[in-house]
């Protein structure tokens, strides 16, 4: 049916059902007395003002507001016009939350009512948000939340069956990646940052470097084999990070502790020396030949053909894992990091072993990696042997 709407004029004629627009001129207990320009002024009962439950008129309205309404009932013989606020806002309000739903808007509401489960709000019609979806996690009590204003969106509209679902929720998670968007923007991979431990695990540690958490590997910790990555960190602690791999998509960042500081490989490359014979350990055996420790962190292949004078089908006829030996520098490969060893020009040389500087004695300062450090216990191998 076609609605007449009308202005705050002197109105001669009025119907129900017509659309008029009225001035709240006074506040009574239950109910609003409306100026709405006709021979007599009209009621606004409580229960049409809102679409939600309110205990005072004033909750919705204050005199001197300008409303839209709908003529429910009228009778000019008991000059009687009762009129709703509810009935028209209802009315506009399917089509504009159609419209916010659409276009997915973020638009804010304020919270009327507590209920079990949820939240409700006025939206023109009732709109319901669930506990689940008030905040990016689960909120048990939610007593502080009325009278409250809430950036939500509309995930469920049914006209039909009067239900309009709402979400806080969504809304922050997509600000939320958005901000983290903004951040891996940010980034570099190479980006050397100062970052503190969230989180640890079996496996590694979380670490926050401002806003994004990224995850430090067991094996990106240290240069050194690490056992637990609770051995080494704590929670809260400060540490400084290579970002190594970024996945702006699956919102993944890869961090390395170790990476910033010297490798033993960079530490090797300082005292080593071609043709010079130094002490190392045999770590593993192999058909082709041996690898053997010369630095922590640093070993060197010791081809089968480099082992000894006489003929042998395998390395473990002459050599054990764990066996000290001496090794001669044939080579080094600076940017593949490989070394070639000699045992037995190590015997045929006699020239005392190589003593290691005295400069990188092993000081003890937190991640920093010292030449000590790369060297560790068999510092005191290289002196005696000296």
């Amino acid at each position: 049916m076609e609605m007449n709407h009308y202005e705050l004029t002197n109105l001669t004629t009025l119907k129900k059902g017509d659309i008029v627009k009225g001035k709240v001129i006074k506040i009574e207990d239950k109910q609003a007395i409306i100026d709405v320009g006709y021979k007599f002024d009209g009621i606004l009962p409580i229960g049409e003002v809102s679409n939600i439950h309110i205990e005072k008129i004033e909750e919705a309205i204050q005199v001197g507001d300008e409303l839209e309404l709908k003529v429910l009932r009228i009778n000019d013989e008991e000059k009687k016009l009762i009129l709703s606020k509810r009935a028209v806002d209802r009315e506009k309000a399917w089509k504009i939350l159609q419209k916010r739903m659409d276009s997915n808007e973020v638009f804010e509401v304020k919270v009327a009512e507590i209920v079990k489960g949820g939240l409700l709000v006025d939206v023109g019609v009732r709109g319901f948000i669930p506990a689940s979806l008030v905040g990016n996690h689960y909120i048990e009590d939610l007593s502080d939340f009325k009278g409250k204003t809430l950036r939500v969106k509309i995930v469920e509209l049914n006209p039909e069956k009067n239900r309009v679902i709402l979400s806080q929720k969504d809304v922050l998670e997509e600000e939320e990646k958005e901000k983290k968007k903004a951040l891996f923007l940010k980034f570099h991979v190479g980006d050397i940052t100062e970052g503190t431990v969230r989180k640890i695990t079996d496996f590694g540690a979380f670490v926050d470097i401002g806003g994004i958490d990224g995850l430090v590997h067991i094996s990106e910790i240290s240069w050194d084999r690490v056992a637990k990555p609770s051995d080494l960190l704590k929670i809260g602690q400060k540490v400084k990070v290579k970002i190594i791999r970024l996945d702006p998509e699956n919102e993944k960042i890869s961090l390395s502790i170790k990476e910033t500081e010297p490798s033993p490989w960079d530490k090797a490359m300082e005292i080593l020396k071609i043709n010079e014979i130094y002490r190392g350990t045999v770590k593993r055996l192999t058909s082709f030949g041996a690898f053997v420790e010369v630095l922590p962190g640093v070993e060197g292949l010791v081809h089968i053909s480099q082992i000894t004078n006489r003929h042998i089908g395998q390395p473990s006829e002459v050599l054990k894992a764990g066996q000290q030996v001496n090794v001669k520098v044939l080579d080094i490969d600076r940017e593949k990091e490989r070394l070639s060893l000699s045992i037995k020009e190590a015997e045929e040389k006699e020239t005392k072993i190589e003593k290691i500087p005295s400069e990188y004695e092993k000081k003890d300062s937190g991640f920093t990696i010292t030449l000590g450090d790369v060297i560790g216990d068999k510092l005191k191998e290289f002196k005696n042997l000296s």
